[in-house]
């Protein structure tokens, strides 16, 4: 378990998942930046956050609930957390402060763009529905929450996701290796990828021109490596 002063957050799992040198940009070094893409997602966060609570179509619907795990040690704000009503002949869920019957909870993340081909979405929710887990279990009322969903800003729709075990392995894994990264205070060094070229912080990873470097000093110590190599076959046994 982790005290409250060691809790990370829970949106640094996402980007882990995505790539550890940016995470360690952001989470080390402090460095941020904004680009088109994450631009269209702060404005998708804002919208998100506008009222605290409501009601629609049966479903209580909670903006900007604060989220919490001592044993993850990562802290946060959902987006959005539905409670969808769970038929009477039912089970399986919680009860909510004023209102009637049991309640299921439903995580709901808003992102930019389309769904992607990493987990590191899925992971970033995941954490989410634990935390509410850890947090409703804490109140006395233990909960699985067993699916939850994104919205995404270009389709405009919704792209449900199951909590699978794999996924829960997954996170809790990566919820360890936040933190050994975080106290480590190194950040890795970078590995150009297609996708670094959409990241808001290329500019600041600088990754063509680190692996140019790493391409350089590899070239050297090999020519180097190659030439005593060399060396040593031309020279007689006995030279020396």
């Amino acid at each position: 378990m982790y005290a409250e002063d060691e809790l990370l957050p829970v949106a640094a799992l996402n980007q882990l998942a995505y790539c550890e040198r940016r995470c360690a940009l952001m989470t080390i070094e402090g460095i941020w930046a904004d680009n088109l893409f994450t631009v269209e997602g702060t404005h998708l966060h804002e919208a998100a956050h506008e009222d605290d609570t409501e009601q629609r179509d049966g479903v209580r619907i909670a903006r900007g609930l604060r989220l919490r795990s001592l044993r993850l040690g990562l802290t946060g704000v959902a987006d959005v957390v539905e409670f969808h009503p769970v038929p009477p002949e039912s089970e399986g869920g919680i009860r909510l402060a004023g209102h009637r019957g049991l309640w299921r909870p439903y995580p709901v993340e808003y992102k930019h763009g389309k769904p992607k081909t990493d987990h590191s979405d899925e992971v970033q929710l995941c954490a989410q529905a634990i935390c509410l887990e850890e947090m409703f279990t804490e109140t006395g009322t233990p909960i699985l929450i067993t699916e939850g969903a994104f919205f995404y800003g270009r389709p405009r729709r919704r792209t449900e996701v199951a909590l699978t075990t794999e996924l829960r392995q997954e996170t809790e894994t990566l919820a360890i290796r936040l933190h050994q990264l975080f106290d480590s205070r190194i950040t890795p060094a970078p590995v150009y990828k297609q996708e670094c070229r959409s990241c808001s912080l290329f500019d600041e990873c600088k990754p063509r021109a680190m692996d140019r470097k790493k391409s350089a000093a590899a070239y050297v110590f090999a020519s180097v490596g190659a030439s005593i190599a060399l060396t040593s076959a031309l020279l007689p046994e006995d030279a020396g």
